[in-house]
C-alpha cells in the first residue's frame, strides 16, 4: 500500500493512464450490456479501442488540462471553480468531443470523410448534453476536491459520461444531401 501511495504521488499521470485504461473499456461494456449484449456477444475489439483511447489520449489530455487550469486559477473558491468549469466547456469540452468522435471513427475503420460526417452529425447534440452535465461536475471538482484527487474524481464521473458517449457512438447516422 505504501508503494502504491508513493507511485500515486510521484507519477500522477501514470495513475490517470491506469484509471482510464480500465474505466473506458468498462464503460463500453456497460453500454454494450445496456443494448442487450452479454458475455458471449460483447465486441471486445471495441473495448480494446476504448481502453487505448482512454489511456493514451483521454488521460494525458485531462491531466494536462487540470494542471494548466490549476496554474492559471490556483484559488479554490466556488466563484473560481465555476469560472474554470465554464472555461473548460468552451475550450476542453469541444476539443474532447471532436477528438472522441473523429478518432474513434478512424479507429473503427472509417475514412476521414466518414469520420467527419459522423462528427458533423453527432457532435452538436453531444456537446449540448455535455453542457448540462460537466459544468456542475467540474465546479464541484475544482471547488471541493484536492488537486491530487481531481483526475480520479473526474474519472469516476466520466464513467457515466463514457457510457453515454459509447451509446452516441453506436447510433447510426443519417446522411442527408443538400438539395
Amino acid at each position: 500500500m505504501t508503494m502504491m501511495n508513493r507511485l500515486r504521488r510521484l507519477h500522477p499521470l501514470a495513475r490517470g493512464i491506469l484509471t482510464y485504461s480500465v474505466l473506458w473499456p468498462t464503460a463500453n461494456l456497460v453500454q454494450q450490456s445496456l443494448e442487450g449484449r452479454r458475455f458471449g456477444s460483447f465486441d471486445y475489439g471495441q473495448c480494446v479501442r476504448y481502453g487505448i483511447y482512454g489511456a493514451l489520449y483521454v488521460a494525458p489530455t485531462i491531466y494536462g488540462w487540470v494542471k494548466i487550469s490549476t496554474i492559471m486559477w490556483p484559488n479554490m473558491n466556488l466563484k473560481t471553480a465555476f469560472f474554470k468549469a465554464i472555461v473548460e466547456q468552451v475550450t476542453y469540452g469541444p476539443f474532447a468531443g471532436v477528438s472522441f468522435l473523429y478518432i474513434m471513427s478512424l479507429a473503427e475503420g472509417a475514412t476521414p470523410e466518414g469520420a467527419m460526417q459522423e462528427l458533423k452529425s453527432k457532435f452538436p447534440q453531444t456537446y449540448k448534453i455535455g453542457l448540462t452535465f460537466w459544468p456542475f461536475i467540474q465546479t464541484f471538482n475544482f471547488a471541493f476536491i484536492p488537486e491530487r484527487n481531481r483526475v480520479p474524481f473526474v474519472a469516476a464521473c466520466s464513467f457515466i459520461w463514457t457510457v453515454f458517449l459509447a451509446s452516441i457512438k453506436r447510433k447510426e447516422i443519417s446522411i442527408t444531401k443538400d438539395a
